[in-house]
Parts: structure tokens; C-alpha cells; sequence
């Protein structure tokens, strides 16, 4: 408790220096307000795509979109409704932070947060940043991730005279697709505006795919081709905002509710090639933040409130039949204050609060309830030339369980340092940026109270990053107008992992504190845009990661050394982007080397490489007032027969046609 008293001394002091401090200087909103188009000079590695660029690419989920970063991993069942996570820099899924419109989605149950249920429709701009964002202003939470994506959704925008906004859209391709969505953004005052959006996908998820497997041996066991079945979709996303802005500062208000019902393929072995698993998901909440501004002082506000239910079932007739019922709320508050001791050198202070609670149907269920506490202080420096910050996060975390003894409360402090410098030199776009930083995660409740399998003494897993990189970004004369090129080498330390080790008896497990993970990689980033020629615009984006991922845990282990699984040496992408007068052709490549898909790198668990080509053609038409575009999609173009997961095969050739009309 004194690492804690010293952080609540600190934040305390901050924040009284903060109402006592003079100033005539101004501080303008909209160089820290969470919203805000413009941004900040980033200190650290950072990867988006927005406005035109996101939606032209052949993506349908922002999963789709983040397989276009570099050092990141999407783990894809398959299918229109499949579950997608993403992984970043082989740390792990749950290290990983996914925050909607400044407030961080959660999932207390199992810590991972399915982006298969986000669509691009209402996605404005999607941000990758290792270690953390390059601001100082921002929830204490926003402090403890190893890497974290940002969503921001569209916030209306009106000309003088526009009242109204509106946009309709509608999709349908193979699998049977169904797909339209509608946005309604309204103009209700100077200074206030809403929006509404809708979306409904619905899919059956059937799709031919080719099975062949082949023995130990090396002979040939099953070469067939069959239909994906089980795979349907059936969703609704409903989602409300409400913004507006004072003197001074801004607010904004979001209400989100998706609705879905799926199956779940499961996996093809032995020739079988239908489950009889299905899942409900019910998740809402309604958020809002509150940015304000006076002198040298900046506060930033959030709340939360969400409701998860889940619903799983199990019918498979070889299987132990399942019915369960999941129910998770969470409530977070969280208060963040900066102040400008200079024009150059910034404090800030943050204080966030959030109960997580899960209940089950299921008998002699633990009923855990857990209480995050965190704190924050941080620092920058910006001398235009030299950019730092450092930050220290204070996490306690309290564990209720209902008639179950209580497990040990747990904190922790992870330190971060990050800096850029330009260097003195002829090439005055380069820079030059590094950084150190510690993180944990705590244990999910699955891990720790899991009927038969949690183990409530777990320890959180912890992640210790170092990065160094390079960054140029230079404008010419030429037929080469922009180049961006960035190139970090990073190395990742996981200790504690947690995984599940079997205990004895067959079909019975237990989570155990047993893993450590030395990862060592490279993230190469490009962005080529060129001068017209004619009336020809070209734009070139590509990435490239190098990753040796490998298992430290005991050198007595068959697999130690060996690269963990699903974690290729290479993978890669390539953009390119041409458009002619109203026409736009995109060209989308993406390639993941040889993987194994366990432990031990054997080749009875080698896994084939994979890519897929991509390609699109739009046309841009404007009939009276409303502007429309007809988008054609081939996806999968060579038709090619892949597994991101093995035995979860993935669609061959597929298409999707989009008619999108906006006013």
C-alpha cells in the first residue's frame, strides 16, 4: 500500500499545483481533445488508416483492416460470423487494448475482444500503437497496455447551411449476403449534433473449401472437397451519439448495442464436417467524455456502463452437451488532468475506477466480482527537435468471489519512457525514436475461476518492451511526391505466461504461471504517393515483419527454443491504390510465411504459408445531390486454399458487391 499512498500523494499534488498555477497562456482545445483530426507529433511507433483509404481497401471488419499493419497477427475461424482476435508482437491476445472512441472495450470473462463484430461503416480512422499513445492526456487505463488499437468513428460535420446528413448502403455478395446499413447524422444547434447508425448482416456462412491432410508418414489421408457448414450469421448493430461543444472544451455521449446469433463451424477433423455449436451475444453500453480547457489546465472525463450476455450451445451428439448462460456489466469512471508548466514541458495526473462482474447459470459457479483501481502521473517534453515522455502506472486489483474464499488483492507498477530526437543532419525529415516499457495483465476470470480448470493463484503475466526505430517522412518535387518510411526493431520479454497444463486425468486441465517468451522482431512500414500523371493518382503503402517468437520456459522441454505457435518468421502486405477521373482500382496483398501450429516445431505440426490477392473497382457518380459509388470486391483473387487457424479452412475466391448512396 505505500507505492499506492505515494501515487494518490502525487496525483494529489498535481492537481493542486494545477488550481493554485497563473497563466495567460492559452492551451487550444483541440490539440488534446480525444476527437480531434489534428494531431500531436507521435514519440512512438504508430500505424493508422483513414477517411478514403480505409474504406477502399477489401475489408469488411476492422479485423479485415488490421491485417494491413505491420508486426500483428489476426487469428480468423473462418466465415462471415468466425471469431477474429488480433495479437501484436506475439505478446498475446490479452495484452493487447482495443478502445472505442476514447473508452476501452472490455471483456472481463476472457479478456478478448471479437473485432469481427465491429464493421468499417461508421469507422473514421484506426490507430496501432506499440506500447502506448503519444499523449499524456489520457485515462490511467490507456497507460497499462503492451500495444493498443484506437477506433474512432465518424463525428458529424456541417457546411454552413447543412442541416442533415445521410447515408445508405448496401452490401450482398457469396455465402449469401445480405448487408445494408444506414447513418443519419442531424444537426439539432449551433453547437450540438447527432447521429444514428444501423447495420444488419446476415450470411449462411456456406462456402466450398478443399481438406487434405496427409499422415505422419508423409502419405496422403483425406483429399476432398466439401461445404463450410454451420457458419451463418444473423446481426444487428445499433449505435446513437450525441456531441457538442462549450466554451472551452467539448462532450460527447454514445449508445452501442449489437445483437448477433451465429454458429460456430468448429474445426474439421476426421472427416467431420458439421458442429452442433451455437452462440448469442447481446453487448451495450452507453459512454461519454467530457474534455475541458482553461489557461495552461486540460481535463478529460469518461464514464461507462456495459452489458455483455452471452449464450452458448452445445448439440454435437459426440459431445457433452452444453447450455450456459453468461451475464457481464461493467462500470468505469476515469478522470485524466494535464497541465503546461512551459510551452515546452507538460504534467498530468490520472485517476481511473471500473467493477467488472460475471454470473453464470452453472453449477457451483465462483460469481467473481473484481475492482481495478489506477493511477497515473505523466510527463512530456517537446522541444520541437526532441520530444519525451514518461509515465508510471499504479494498477490494485481487488477479487470478490460470492461464498469462495478470496484470492490475494494484486498490484503492480509498470514504468514507460519513450523519446524521439531529429537529429542535426542534411536529412532534417528523419527521426529517430525509442522506448522502454513495463506492463502486466491480470489473470481473466475464465483463467481464474473456470469450473475444474481455473486456478485462483495465479500471478498476472507480465511484459517487459524495448524498441528502437527510424522515420522518415519527406516531401519532393518530382514524380515522387511523398515517402514515408519507418523501420523499429523491437525486443518483448513475457514472464509468468499463463497455459493451460494438463493435471493427470484425461480431459482435465488447470491454468498454471509456467511461460516465458523472448520475441525479438523488425516492423518495416512504406507509403509512396505519386504526382498525377495525367489524371492518374497512385498511392503505395506496404509492410513487412520479421519475428523469432521462441519458448524460454525450461530447457527440459522438447519445445524449448522453439518458435511458439501460429507466430510466422515473415509476413507481409502491399497496398496499391490507383484512381482515374471518377474510377478507382485497389490492388491488396497479403502474405504470412510457414508456421507451426504446436509447441514443438516438428514437422507433423508444420503449417503451410499462405497469401491471398485482393482486388477492387469503384466508380464515383453524383446524380443531383446525392454523391454514390458501385464498389466491386473479388477477394481471395488466385482462389487459393489457406488455414490461418489449422483446420479452420478459410473462403476461396469470393465477391462482394457494395451500392453506397450519400446526401
Amino acid at each position: 500500500m505505500t507505492y499506492r499512498l505515494l501515487l494518490i500523494v502525487g496525483l494529489m499534488a498535481i492537481c493542486a499545483g494545477t488550481t493554485m498555477a497563473e497563466s495567460n497562456d492559452t492551451l487550444h482545445l483541440h490539440e488534446v481533445s480525444v476527437t480531434a483530426t489534428r494531431r500531436l507529433p507521435e514519440v512512438i511507433p504508430v500505424q493508422s488508416l483513414s477517411g478514403e483509404q480505409l474504406q477502399r481497401l477489401n475489408s469488411n471488419s476492422v479485423a479485415d483492416a488490421l491485417r494491413y499493419f505491420a508486426g500483428v497477427q489476426v487469428k480468423d475461424y473462418g466465415g462471415v460470423g468466425g471469431i477474429k482476435t488480433i495479437n501484436i508482437r506475439s505478446m498475446g491476445t490479452n495484452h493487447t487494448g482495443v478502445v472505442y472512441d476514447g473508452v476501452e472495450l472490455g471483456n472481463a470473462q476472457n479478456g478478448q475482444i471479437d473485432l469481427g463484430q465491429f464493421s468499417l461503416d461508421n469507422i473514421e480512422e484506426i490507430s496501432l500503437y506499440n506500447g502506448q499513445k503519444s499523449r499524456i492526456l489520457q485515462p490511467a487505463k490507456d497507460f497499462g497496455n503492451a500495444g493498443t488499437i484506437y477506433l474512432r468513428t465518424r463525428v458529424p460535420q456541417f457546411a454552413p447551411g447543412e442541416t442533415y446528413h445521410a447515408k445508405v448502403t448496401m452490401r450482398t455478395g457469396s455465402f449469401d449476403l445480405i448487408n445494408p446499413s444506414a447513418l443519419v447524422e442531424l444537426k439539432l444547434g449551433e453547437r450540438v449534433n447527432a447521429s444514428l447508425s444501423a447495420e444488419w448482416v446476415n450470411s449462411s456462412g456456406k462456402y466450398k473449401f478443399r481438406y487434405r491432410r496427409v499422415n505422419p508418414a508423409g502419405e496422403l489421408a483425406y483429399d476432398t472437397t466439401a461445404v463450410r457448414q454451420n457458419g451463418d450469421i444473423n446481426a444487428t448493430r445499433l449505435e446513437m451519439g450525441v456531441n457538442g461543444t462549450i466554451d472551452g472544451g467539448e462532450w460527447h455521449i454514445k449508445a452501442y448495442n449489437y445483437n448477433s446469433e451465429r454458429g460456430v463451424p468448429g474445426a474439421i477433423v476426421n472427416n467431420v464436417w458439421r458442429r452442433g455449436e451455437r452462440i448469442w451475444d447481446t453487448n451495450s453500453f452507453i459512454q461519454g467524455s467530457f474534455t475541458y480547457g482553461v489557461g495552461r489546465f486540460t481535463t478529460l472525463n469518461n464514464f461507462k456502463y456495459a452489458f455483455y450476455r452471452t449464450h452458448y450451445v452445445n448439440n454435437d451428439d459426440k459431445q457433452v452437451k452444453i447450455d450456459n448462460l453468461y451475464r457481464q456489466r461493467e462500470l468505469y469512471v476515469s478522470t485524466a488532468n494535464q497541465y503546461a508548466l512551459t510551452s515546452w514541458w507538460s504534467v498530468a495526473a490520472a485517476n481511473d475506477f471500473q467493477w467488472n462482474d460475471l454470473r453464470a447459470d452453472m453449477y457451483d459457479f465462483a460469481r467473481p466480482t473484481r475492482l481495478t483501481d489506477m493511477l497515473s502521473i505523466a510527463t512530456s517534453v517537446d522541444t520541437r527537435r526532441f520530444k519525451m515522455q514518461a509515465s508510471l502506472l499504479g494498477t490494485f486489483v481487488h477479487d470478490r468471489l460470492e461464498g469462495k474464499e478470496s484470492p490475494a488483492d494484486k498490484h503492480a507498477l509498470t514504468p514507460a519512457v519513450m523519446a524521439s530526437v531529429a537529429p542535426l543532419c542534411r536529412l532534417k525529415e528523419l527521426t529517430v525514436r525509442a522506448f522502454y516499457k513495463q506492463s502486466f495483465r491480470m489473470p481473466t476470470f475464465n483463467d481464474l475461476y473456470y469450473a475444474d480448470m481455473g486456478n485462483s493463484r495465479l500471478e498476472p503475466e507480465r511484459v517487459t518492451q524495448y524498441n528502437v526505430g527510424l522515420l522518415l517522412d519527406k516531401r519532393f518535387a518530382g514524380l515522387l511526391s511523398h515517402l514515408r518510411v519507418s523501420v523499429d526493431a523491437y525486443y518483448n520479454k513475457v514472464t509468468n505466461k499463463i497455459v493451460a497444463y494438463p493435471k493427470g486425468q484425461q480431459f482435465r486441465w488447470t491454468m498454471l504461471n509456467l511461460g516465458k517468451v523472448d520475441i525479438r522482431g523488425i516492423d518495416v512500414s512504406t507509403q509512396s504517393t505519386f504526382e498525377p500523371i495525367g489524371s492518374v493518382f497512385v498511392t503505395v503503402r506496404g509492410q513487412y515483419t520479421y519475428q523469432r517468437a521462441i519458448d524460454v520456459t525450461n530447457p527440459a522441454d522438447n519445445y524449448y527454443r522453439d518458435q511458439i505457435p501460429y507466430i510466422p518468421h515473415h509476413s507481409g502486405s502491399a497496398v496499391v491504390n490507383v484512381q482515374w477521373h471518377q474510377w478507382t482500382i485497389n490492388y491488396s496483398y497479403i502474405y504470412v510465411g510457414s508456421r507451426y501450429n504446436q509447441q514443438e516445431n516438428i514437422r507433423y505440426n508444420y503449417t503451410q504459408p499462405w497469401y491471398t490477392s485482393d482486388v477492387s473497382l469503384s466508380r464515383d457518380l453524383r446524380v443531383g445531390r446525392v454523391d454514390m459509388r458501385v464498389l466491386l470486391e473479388v477477394n481471395n483473387l488466385l482462389s487459393q486454399d489457406y488455414d490461418v487457424i489449422l483446420n479452420y479452412p478459410m473462403p476461396k475466391r469470393n465477391f462482394r458487391l457494395t451500392l453506397r448512396a450519400e446526401i
